[in-house]
């Protein structure tokens, strides 16, 4: 599953504080799983 949100969503964390890394990692594999849900 990593491998498919870097592709789909960009390999970069922008976020510099570990708590924002952590929110803007989850975020992204929200967006994936909401993404592969409407595909479905």
């Amino acid at each position: 599953m990593n491998s498919a949100v870097k592709r789909s969503l960009g390999f970069a964390v922008r976020a510099r504080s570990w708590f924002r890394e952590f929110r803007e990692i989850a975020l992204m594999c929200v967006v994936y799983n909401i993404k592969r849900a409407v595909k479905q």
